[in-house]
């Protein structure tokens, strides 16, 4: 008998392993199942007996391919509130995975995007594949990284944070380790010899050396030869200059900047200004926690953006690959516009008040 149970867990030795089981969906993050990871991380923080925690995803895909986004489309495009329900759950357990007081093993193998960042790269030991593919990609469907993703991509080194975060590219193995989104590179075959030898160890420290055992090189990656490129280009301080520098002084034959600025201009004006000031505040932010409170108040506001639903349907629902933004344009997109994405929420409405001295 199938199992169909949105979250399995399942006592190994002295590991809890927890298996996202939505395969056909690439075990996207529905609301039923934030709250079941959150729940049995409280048990397992709670039981000595547990001495780490193992999340996986079903199927040969990949380990989460992010939030449930048709869900959160429906509901943004009925006028709904469910969404912010999901974000306020999803966010608190993206801090409490990153505080987790034992060892959180995340085997990042295959997809990894959006929420599956979320529940994988805040974590104490985290694992990519050959096949790991790890990625933000919300500009694409005019959102704005969250779960935390602004900070992690703000913590990267130079500005490889900046330029995933504009482009929403995914990252294999090797790049994912340089920009500290990963630690430990681990063949796809031996990942259930991994899973046993965690199985055994009886602390912290054995739990340590055992993924350490298996670890090896990746194999190269793209960004650190793109390096001194990227840093140049990104560190302007707008995104039309980042724009006018990725499509200056290179040579289209052995230099793909010109196309990655091609590939911005496909992407939502306002969620890439939006995205910038998320990244650049996020680096200025002293927790996880005041990065999750921000994103938030952004979250909260870019639903009532027309870009969202739009980015949605074109991507995702109709894939037409034609989403019409709007404001079309990044000269459209002022200072005073993307400002207000960030300040405090209304009266009516409840901040997440996961940093010291917020208002849950």
């Amino acid at each position: 008998m199938i199992d169909d149970r949105p979250v399995l867990l399942e006592t190994r030795g002295h590991s809890l392993h927890i298996t996202l089981n939505r395969p056909r969906a690439i075990n996207a993050l529905t609301h039923t199942m934030v709250r079941l990871l959150d729940e049995a991380l409280a048990d397992a923080e709670r039981d000595e007996a547990v001495t780490s925690v193992v999340l996986a995803g079903a199927g040969d895909r990949g380990l989460c391919a992010g939030g449930d986004i048709r869900a959160l489309h429906d509901d943004t495009r009925a006028g709904g509130r469910e969404s912010l329900d999901f974000w306020r759950d999803e966010y608190r357990l993206n801090a409490r995975i990153a505080r987790f007081p034992k060892p959180y093993v995340a085997l990042m193998d295959g997809i990894v995007m959006g929420g599956g960042v979320g529940v994988s790269a805040h974590g104490s030991l985290r694992i990519v594949t050959e096949r790991s593919r790890v990625a933000m990609p919300e500009t694409g469907i005019g959102f704005v990284p969250d779960v935390g993703g602004t900070h992690l991509l703000a913590a990267a080194p130079g500005e490889l944070g900046t330029h995933l975060a504009l482009t929403g590219r995914a990252v294999g193995p090797a790049d994912a380790l340089l920009c500290g989104l990963a630690d430990h590179y681990v063949p796809a075959r031996r990942l259930p010899e991994l899973t046993e030898a965690l199985a055994t160890a009886a602390s912290a420290e054995e739990v340590a050396r055992n993924v350490q055992a298996f670890s090896e090189e990746p194999p190269a990656g793209e960004l650190a030869a793109q390096r001194d490129r990227i840093d140049a280009c990104y560190a302007a301080d707008t995104v039309e200059e980042i724009v006018q520098r990725l499509r200056d002084g290179s040579d289209p034959a052995v230099d793909e900047t010109p196309a990655t600025a091609d590939e911005l201009a496909g992407r939502s004006p306002l969620a890439l200004k939006v995205t910038l000031a998320a990244v650049r505040r996020a680096a200025r932010l002293d927790s996880l926690e005041a990065v999750l409170d921000q994103e938030f108040r952004v979250s909260a506001r870019i639903r009532e953006e027309p870009d969202f639903v739009e980015g949605v349907r074109a991507r995702i629902i109709d894939k037409d690959g034609s989403p019409q933004w709007k404001p079309a344009t990044l000269a459209e997109v002022d200072d005073t516009a993307v400002a207000r994405f960030f300040d405090p929420l209304g009266p009516d409405e409840r901040e997440l008040g996961l940093a010291p001295g917020g208002t849950p």
